[in-house]
C-alpha cells in the first residue's frame, strides 16, 4: 500500500464531512499534499463511483457521492489498485542450488497473499463514516474503528 490510500480517504472522509464540492487545491491544503496528487487519486476514485466530480472554474471540484460514509475502505484499495503489501524485491533465486534461496519468494509470496487477503477483509469492515466517528469521538488512538 502506498501513501494514495492515504489521500483517498482522508480525501473521502474530508468530503463526507464537509458534504459540499471542493476544490482539489483545499482538499490539498487539508490533506498536505499537492493539488496535482489529489487530482490523480480522485481521478481513480471518481471512475470507481466512489466519489463525484463537477468541472468548472468556480464550482467544480469534488464531492462525496450521498451515501460516502457508507464506502469500505476495501472499496478505496480497490479503486486505487492497489495492494496491503506489495513488495518491490524478491529474496533469493529460484535457479539457485540451495533450496532456501530457491524456494525463499515462493513461500513469502505465499505469507504475503494471505495477508493482502486478511487486510482487504479487514478493511471491508472499516467504512468512510468510521473513520469520521473515530476522528469527532476524542480522535483515533481512542475510539476503535471496528469492535
Amino acid at each position: 500500500m502506498n501513501g494514495d490510500f492515504a489521500v483517498a480517504v482522508h480525501a473521502l472522509v474530508f468530503l463526507y464531512h464537509r458534504r459540499e464540492t471542493l476544490a482539489s487545491d483545499i482538499l490539498a491544503d487539508n490533506i498536505c499534499t499537492n493539488p496535482v496528487r489529489v487530482r490523480k487519486v480522485m481521478a481513480k476514485l471518481r471512475k470507481a463511483g466512489l466519489a463525484e466530480a463537477r468541472e468548472g472554474k468556480f464550482d467544480g471540484g469534488y464531492r462525496a457521492r450521498p451515501d460516502g460514509g457508507d464506502i469500505r475502505l476495501s472499496e478505496v484499495l480497490e479503486a486505487l489498485g492497489e495492494r496491503c503489501i506489495s513488495p518491490v524485491w524478491r529474496p533469493g533465486g529460484e535457479e539457485a542450488d540451495c533450496l532456501i534461496s530457491s524456494g525463499m519468494a515462493a513461500a513469502l509470496d505465499d505469507i504475503y497473499g494471505t495477508l493482502n487477503e486478511a487486510c482487504r477483509e479487514k478493511l471491508s469492515g472499516i467504512t468512510v463514516a468510521d473513520v469520521a466517528r473515530s476522528i469527532f469521538l476524542g480522535g483515533a488512538r481512542n475510539a476503535p474503528l471496528t469492535p
